[in-house]
This record gives structure tokens, sequence and C-alpha cells, in this order.
């Protein structure tokens, strides 16, 4: 197998500059030592030979991809496309491949010594519900379909890497895990990347998450976000023979007045913070008090601090209405609220000077792109929050409408996505 080290990545522009990228305003320079890694990887033989692969094997990742995207996983039910994708990891070359309690895949690719393990992710889950149509339907060039771009073409950009390292007998360092997790999406929760970190979490030397297209956007910060069902009882009863009695809506509606308006305030400045009531259900008929009222809510920041301060805000409205809707009451038993947290996807920062950000953002420029460090909610959350390297790159191509039926992605130049994510696990994994 042909070895090589960290100190590597690849170069497709003939000319190569120095790079810097915009991040909160400010420059954010790539270390000349990163650019040299990444020159010398590319002039690797090997790592050459892996490029023209991903050329070669287009028809091949094409296939891939409508096999796994026309193999449903809706929310809390991918169990066929993850043995499905186990299959294919297996057929690849993994070392070992296995599917776990949670129902995440995982794929084991031994390195010299194993003293360090990367992750290589994309998510099995998509937002569609069961019974979605998820038919694959190509129009020119342009692949259509439910969940064709968000994640399983970052699933297949990670199969046709480990294609590639097989093929070329590229060796690296560190174990590699290829992984397909479950739950990213919704109300998930990332619940498959939260369990692959504290069932193996301190193995874990690195995360790369793919997800998303092109080869421009670095993720390295994590929006983490709250979000809450909240739901006030009462007995109900007639509008007008049980009146007197306490009303849920009219609490819902001073808990939204009340935590709307300190929470205005407290966005306006510091890092930026986010809330919505985004769903209001409740009550049977214009002429019956409801027996109960709710809400879902979603806040969110990159700042713990921030989060939190918010979510204090929501549970002080939240007793002040009830309070004063008991206090308003002419007869019966009190009104109560229960609340139930339905999402809790942590947030932080890796540093961009860290050398795994630093990688990244050097390959994106050498692959002809201009680096974007981003702030977004996905899988890389969860090793962000615990201090562990991690970023969410793209797996090429373009793509439009995610999380919408019309969902598409189209192969202009998708091979610099895999060669992107094959770069940037190289030089993370490769000494």
């Amino acid at each position: 197998m042909t070895h090589f080290s960290r100190s590597a990545v690849f170069i497709v522009l003939a000319t190569f500059f120095s790079l810097s990228i915009l991040h909160a305003q400010e420059a954010v320079p790539v270390d000349k030592r990163y650019t040299d890694e990444i020159k010398a990887l590319a002039n690797r033989p090997a790592v050459k030979a892996a490029f023209q692969t991903f050329l070669d094997l287009e028809p091949q990742t094409k296939q891939d991809l409508i096999t796994l995207t026309e193999t449903p996983a809706p929310p809390f039910k991918e169990e066929q496309k993850a043995r499905k994708y186990a299959a294919m990891l297996k057929e690849a070359g993994a070392d070992s491949v296995w599917i776990d309690d949670i129902g995440n895949v995982i794929a084991k690719r031994k390195g010299r010594s194993g003293r360090r393990t990367v992750v290589v992710e994309g998510h099995l889950d998509t937002v569609f519900p069961e019974g979605t149509d998820v038919k694959v339907r190509q129009r020119g060039d342009t692949l259509y379909a439910p969940g064709v771009g968000d994640d399983t073409r970052g699933l297949v950009a990670i199969l046709t890497v480990l294609r590639g390292l097989e093929k070329n007998r590229i060796e690296t360092e560190a174990d590699v895990w290829f992984v397909g997790t479950v739950g990213e999406e919704g109300l998930g929760d990332l619940r498959g990347m939260k369990h692959l970190f504290k069932t193996h979490g301190s193995k874990i030397s690195a995360c790369i998450s793919v997800d998303g297209d092109g080869i421009s956007e670095i993720v390295h910060r994590g929006l983490g976000s709250y979000r809450y069902r909240i739901t006030f009882k009462g007995p109900g009863g007639h509008s007008y023979g049980a009146f007197g009695i306490v009303n849920p809506h009219h609490a819902l509606g001073k808990a939204i007045t009340y935590f709307s308006t300190e929470a205005d305030k407290f966005t306006r400045q510091g890092i930026k913070t986010t809330y919505s009531v985004s769903v209001i259900g409740g009550g049977t008929s214009v002429n019956a008090i409801p027996f109960e009222s709710w809400m879902e809510i979603d806040m969110r920041s990159e700042s713990p601090e921030r989060l939190k301060g918010i979510d204090q805000l929501l549970k002080t409205a939240l007793q002040r209405a009830l309070q004063e809707e008991n206090s308003l009451k002419r007869s019966g038993p009190d009104l109560t609220v229960e609340i139930k947290k339905i999402g809790d996807r942590p947030s932080g920062n890796i540093e961009p000077t860290v050398p795994l950000v630093q990688r990244a953002m050097a390959v994106s420029g050498f692959l002809g792109a201009r680096p974007r460090l981003e702030v977004s909610s996905t899988n890389a959350n969860t090793p962000i929050s615990l201090g562990v390297p991690a970023v969410t790159i793209g797996s090429g191509g373009i793509g439009g409408n995610v999380h919408s039926l019309n969902e598409w992605w189209l192969n202009d130049k998708g091979y610099l996505g895999l060669q992107n994510v094959l770069l940037v696990l190289l030089a993370e994994a490769g000494k």
C-alpha cells in the first residue's frame, strides 16, 4: 500500500496563491504549512490516481446515488437504507462493517498504527414521512427526488472515497470510520451522532461531516437549539355554562406575549440568537373552553450562554402566564403547564486556527473555490460541543429545493466534492 504523511494534500490548480477568507468580518489566513501540506499530498502518484478513479467511477457513483435515494429513510425509520448502505460499504472494501444499537452504519478501515480514529460521516435520514415517493427522475443532467442531495449525495461521496482509497491502495496512519448516521434531521435531534460519541467518543480524534453541495462552505461553528412543546391544561367546559374556569388559550396567549416582549430585547444585542413560536394547537369548538392549548417553539444560538439565557426568559414567561390565569379563575381547578423538551442540539465552535479547519480551508481554495467559514446546525454540532475537532464540508455539484419534493442535484464538477472529502480526510488521518 502507498504510504504518505499527514503533511500532504491535493492541488487541482496549476497556480497556487495565498488564501484568506472572511470570518466574523475578519480575514482568516490559511497558514502556509497547510497549503504546503496540500501541495505535497496533491503530487503523490497514488492521490492523483485516486482523482482519476473518481472520474472513472462516475457512472457507478450516479447509480449508487439513485439506488440509495430510492431506498426510503423517513424520520426514525432508517433501517432499510442502513442495511443497503452497510452492504455497499462492505463491497467497497471496508475491513469491518456493522450497524450499532441505535441504527448507525459504521465501516472501519484500519490504519497503520490505529492510535487515532477519524470519522467521516453523512446522515441516512431524510425529512420526508413514510410513504413519500422517492423515485428519482432525471431531466437533462439533473436528478430530482426527495433527499437526493440532503444527504444521500453525502453518503455516496463517502462511499466513493472509500472505493478510491481501496483501488489505489492508499493507507492512512489513523483508523478511519466511514459512518452513516441516523436522526440528523428535525426531531431526530442528532441522535445518531450523539450516540456515536457517547459510546465511542473517547477514541474519536476528529470528525468530518459531509452534508450539502459545493466545496466552498466549511461549517466550524455549531448552531445550537432548544425546542419545546408547551401544553397548558385545564378542565375544559361550555363557553357560557362553565365560564370562570381557567382557559388554557388565554394563558398561552399571555405566555407568548410575555416571552416575545422580553426575547425581542434580549436578541437585539450580542451573538445572534433567534426564537420562533412555530406551531400552535388546541381546542375543540367555538363554544367550548379548551381543555388544553399547546405550542412548539424553536430557539437557536451558537452561544451556549445565550441559548441558556433565552431559555430562562421562556420559562419565566410561562410561570407568569400560569400564575396570572390561575389568579383570574372564579371556579374549578387550577391550570397546569407541561414543558417538554423535544430538541436539544448542542452549540459551540472550533477556532479557525485548528488544523482540521485550516486543512479544509486550504483544500477548498486549492480546488478553485473561495472558502467560507459558516455556522450551521449539522451533525458536527455534537463533536464541536465536546471540543473534538470537527467540520462539515460539501460533497460537490450543485443542488436546490432541499427539504422539498422537488429537491434536485446536478453533477456539475461533482468530482471536486469527492476530492474535497478525500483530501481533508487524508490530511487529517495521514500521519
